[in-house]
């Protein structure tokens, strides 16, 4: 059985999810895992922020604008009166808990209660479509067998043990249609694998029924070398390897969510990128061997914080990188880039909700300077069993941008560089000339 998984903008309007039902069924049994509908996340996460700030009124003015977008799109999903009316009636019911929640004591268990409903709306809507249709589906509440422990990591023996059982229940289904993003947490409250989290459902979902592929479908045709935002010229990637795929997740590659290649890695379950609106492009495929070659993609990282910890007593002394890094244990802030010297430490997070605390702690025993507005630019590939001059052809490219930080070496798939977030784009422009259209030339 096949895992598909669908984003935000792949079922963002009633054709779009007409579009869908075409698409995923051609007689082949699968779970089909679909995000909220675009736009619906942000809107919640708005709900939310009101009402965690006491302003209720705002909040049930921005609940009843949500609602007023989806009464057309029931309008446009359905054929036939009983679908318009059983759509209307899951729509009615979610709102309903959304608004019976908007009221003083409000708290983040409300909040993810909240952001939940995206998905269950999406899912409810498009099974009832299916079923109208007169395709074989149903409905497997993820509630049920997606679960995080008290690290808010996956619990995949939870899911091996319990999606079985709701597979089981339908013998006859063929398109089973699940919520990606939501889960409980080890409280049993409902939960999320955050902000791209449909993704880690599907491979995780992958992982646990030992899937033959995990299909992961969006509105461009693979990963691509660069990012298209920003590159005038980029292409699409064929094939990487799940290392390289992970790195660029990690450090900013936006059509994966970071740590889902992880389920599928560990399982060696190929995973494949592919366009909803272009079906019959090849995409990417992820797979432990990969492409082999010396240069696959660039990602950047944006909101980069880098700290630089210098003190006397690092000279010769052990024991200073443990105590360093005990502080970052301590809030709870992982860190992505490290450098050192000898007496100096560099390293930068990208979550800087406890930098103040982090400070005080670390200037008991060091100086301590902080930058802000950084940015991580990664060129991941298969360095190993590259050729010399592969560092070289990288920071040749990046001449005109001033480095604030170097990491190579640490990885046979990455070479990372901090720089100042104005000279993003640049750097991006330059590397995809410098690096990668100069070994296409190269190989010619």
């Amino acid at each position: 059985m096949k895992i598909w998984k669908f984003g935000g903008t792949s079922v963002g309007a009633p054709e779009r999810m007409h579009a869908i039902a075409k698409l995923i069924s051609d007689g082949e049994k699968k779970i089909v895992v679909l995000s909220a509908v675009s736009g619906t996340t942000n809107a919640l996460v708005e709900i939310s922020n009101l009402c965690l700030n006491q302003d209720f009124d705002a909040a049930k003015n921005k609940t009843k604008e949500l609602y007023d977008k989806y009464v057309p799109f029931v309008a446009h999903l359905y054929a036939t009166e009983k679908g318009k009316q059983q759509g209307t009636s899951i729509i009615d019911e979610h709102f309903e808990t959304i608004k019976s929640q908007i009221k003083p004591g409000f708290t983040a268990v409300e909040e993810k209660l909240f952001l939940a409903q995206g998905e269950l709306i999406s899912t409810n809507l498009f099974t009832a479509y299916l079923q109208e249709s007169g395709s074989k589906a149903a409905l497997l509440p993820a509630l049920e067998f997606m679960k995080i422990d008290a690290d808010n990591e996956p619990v995949l023996s939870f899911t091996e043990e319990n999606l079985p059982r709701f597979l089981h229940q339908h013998p006859d289904v063929e398109l089973f249609i699940t919520q990606g993003y939501i889960c409980r947490n080890a409280k049993g409250e409902v939960d999320n694998l955050q902000r791209g989290g449909s993704d880690y459902t599907a491979t995780l979902v992958g992982a646990a029924i030992y899937s033959e592929e995990v299909q992961i479908w969006t509105d461009i045709d693979g990963m691509h070398n660069n990012d298209p935002r920003v590159v005038k010229r980029t292409y699409p990637i064929a094939e990487m390897s799940f290392d390289e795929a992970a790195e660029l997740a990690y450090f900013g590659a936006k059509i994966l969510h970071p740590t889902c290649i992880r389920p599928t890695q560990e399982r060696n379950i190929p995973v494949r990128l592919l366009n909803t609106m272009a079906p019959k492009e090849k995409g990417t495929v992820i797979t432990e061997k990969g492409s082999g070659n010396a240069f696959t993609a660039v990602a950047a990282k944006d909101g980069i914080t880098a700290i630089n910890i210098k003190s006397t007593r690092m000279l010769l002394a052990y024991g200073f990188l443990r105590k360093v890094f005990e502080v970052f244990e301590k809030f709870k802030t992982p860190v992505d880039m490290i450098t050192t010297s000898e007496v100096a430490v560099s390293l930068t997070i990208d979550n800087a909700k406890h930098v103040d605390e982090i400070v005080k702690e670390l200037s008991s025993f060091a100086v301590v300077d902080v930058d802000s507005n950084q940015t991580i630019v990664c060129v991941v590939g298969n360095f190993l069993a590259a050729k010399p001059g592969i560092a070289f052809k990288v920071f040749n490219a990046l001449k005109p941008i001033p480095i604030r930080m170097i990491s190579y070496g640490g990885s046979e798939n990455n070479i990372s560089v901090l720089i100042d977030s104005q000279y993003k784009n640049e750097a991006l422009n330059l590397i995809n000339e410098g690096v990668f259209f100069a070994e296409m030339a190269e190989a010619v």
